[in-house]
């Protein structure tokens, strides 16, 4: 690109050279060597810009004015949250450029936009997206930020084969009742018996498919063996079977609008990602980069009631606060160092602890999460700030005999958000 670039300009500088040979021959007059000047400016401009177009990549700067309307109008949007200053920025700026321009050649209009944001100047889109180092690669799809930020490689190579491997169909064709039958039974699985893939409704669920790939796998049952499932009125049916279960045993069905985007996605959502999850040291990092505090049970790992308990508990009372709180499990073997910080061994397991990334709190009593408003009232004083008043002030005035920890320890999960050091510097060593 850079040869090209040289050859590019090298024609220019010869053919503006001519212009202005031919204009010595034309004008001689003062007025018109004025006149001969703005004419040469004027040419040189509209040639340079054809020229740089031509060897300028696709990735479009994004604004605050326009950032929305881009989103809306593509399926992916690839993110580069640089800083002109930034070296690494520098470095992965051409890059990005050449990554865009071969997907653009690959993809269909509306499939796929590579956008930069110069987050130094476009403040409020950094804050926004809750960018404190450059680059930083986000991804949204069909104009929901996905979990992950992108972290392979930074060459073209890499760039380009996440494109490609996000654009590919996550639906799996079962066109016989062995395939239905032999289907993996560890991942929770989202199934749509459909006559015919043209129809819009299987492509709403294909939208959908591609959001949650990483959260469940996907089938299409079609042509007879969905005839002979579906009602002669039904023109499709969608279905979900959690993990360790076939298609067909306890499975259930949507009962939504089939053409509902909206609907079919929340609904989907709220199936394959589990309410309450496990946090192990592989996840970690993907965790904590959704920025919101942890509420952890620590159990051994032969203990199942426990974790059985604590899912009920959430279920029962913190059911709407699950976009403000991550409802995770901890293996207390393995994650004894967290336990060690809040003065703990695993003879005291299982216990209940919110991590804010600030610090960690202890909750007084496993058994108090069956009391109705306890694990509630935990959660709510966090968000009021009363735990960490407590940590820096001593307990509130109040009589309670359980008064919460005025001494917890520091987060150790916040040592497993994404590193550091992995970019250049943050906005804060500035």
């Amino acid at each position: 690109m850079k040869k090209r670039r040289e050859e590019i300009f090298a024609s220019l500088s010869a053919q503006l050279a001519f212009l202005q040979e031919i204009h010595k021959v034309l004008f001689t007059a003062n007025f018109w060597r004025m006149i001969r000047f703005a004419i040469t400016v004027a040419l040189h401009s509209i040639i340079y810009s054809i020229c740089y177009q031509q060897i300028e990549a696709k990735a479009v700067a994004l604004t605050e004015n326009n950032f929305d309307q881009y989103v809306a109008n593509n399926e992916l949007v690839f993110l580069n949250f640089y800083a002109d200053w930034c070296r690494f920025s520098q470095i992965l700026g051409p890059i990005f450029d050449e990554a865009a321009d071969t997907i653009e050649k690959e993809a269909a209009p509306g499939k796929v936009l590579f956008g930069k944001v110069d987050s130094v100047s476009e403040t409020n889109l950094a804050q926004r997206f809750k960018i404190s180092k450059y680059p930083t690669l986000k991804l949204i799809r069909n104009g929901k930020l996905m979990k992950k930020e992108y972290r392979g490689q930074r060459s073209l190579e890499g760039l380009v084969e996440h494109v490609r491997d996000l654009l590919k169909d996550p639906v799996k064709e079962l066109n016989s009742v062995e395939e239905v039958e032999n289907v993996d039974n560890k991942k929770r699985k989202t199934v749509i018996y459909i006559k015919d893939k043209a129809s819009p409704i299987y492509t709403v669920f294909l939208k959908v498919a591609m959001d949650l790939r990483d959260d469940c796998a996907f089938y299409v049952i079609k042509s007879q063996l969905a005839e002979e499932h579906l009602k002669p009125e039904q023109k499709a049916e969608i279905a979900f079977s959690p993990s360790k279960s076939k298609i067909e045993p306890g499975i259930e069905r949507y009962m939504g609008e089939l053409l509902s985007y909206d609907e079919l996605s929340a609904w989907t959502t709220n199936r394959c990602i589990p309410l309450v999850r496990e946090i192990t040291f592989e996840n970690a990092e993907e965790l904590t980069e959704e920025g919101i505090p942890f509420l952890i049970l620590f159990h051994h790992p032969d203990d199942t009631a426990s974790k059985a308990t604590f899912e009920q508990a959430v279920t029962n009372y913190l059911l709407d606060d699950r976009t403000l709180v991550n409802f995770l499990i901890a293996d207390g073997v393995k994650f004894a160092h967290p336990l060690h910080h809040l003065g703990k061994t695993q003879d005291d397991l299982p216990l209940i602890a919110i991590d804010s990334f600030r610090h960690m709190y202890l909750f007084p009593k496993f058994e108090d999460i069956n009391v109705p408003g306890k694990l509630k009232e935990f959660v709510l004083d966090l968000f009021s700030g009363k735990l960490h008043r407590e940590f820096h002030y001593g307990p509130d005035p109040v009589t309670n005999t359980n008064i919460l920890s005025t001494n917890p320890p520091d987060s150790t999960f916040r040592k497993l958000a994404p590193s550091r050091n992995r970019y250049t510097l943050l906005k804060d060593e500035l």
